[in-house]
């Protein structure tokens, strides 16, 4: 029995040195301690761990989509987070055109003129997207 008490004591010993790290440096036991947490560290899944921040950005292609047109005009959804801060007629409808170039696989020769821009609003006011119509030259 006096044997049992002692195990435990040593087991009880032995967790309350290793929760504060009071083994000497260089000991078996410091080194095993290392070992552990490096092996958690390189071998644990990331989905564990779940520490990766989630982009609320949608990616480029969600930012511009492609709306029903009509006739020889094509209208697209331009969010506003794909164009720097909102400026000038001219300004925007030049990031407009650039935004719509970049992402549009069909529109990256750049031979499109914008006809008209609409701007989106959310329900305090903010412009949100443009609803932009281009044709194609």
């Amino acid at each position: 029995m006096e044997s049992r008490q002692i195990d435990m004591a040593n087991g009880g010993q032995f967790l309350s040195k290793v929760f504060f790290w009071s083994f000497e440096r260089g000991s078996w036991q410091y080194d095993l301690a290392v070992i552990a947490i490096l092996i958690f560290v390189f071998f644990t899944p990331h989905k564990w761990l779940r520490d990766q921040p989630e982009s609320s950005a949608p990616s480029q292609a969600h930012q511009i989509e492609l709306l029903p047109s009509s006739g020889n005009q094509i209208y697209y959804r331009v969010d506003t987070r794909v164009l720097a801060p909102p400026e000038q007629i001219p300004q925007l409808q030049n990031e407009l055109h650039r935004a719509l170039q970049r992402a549009v696989p069909e529109l990256q020769n750049g031979r499109f003129e914008i006809l008209n821009i609409e701007a989106q609003r959310d329900d305090q006011g903010i412009v949100i997207a443009y609803k932009v119509s281009i044709r194609r030259k």
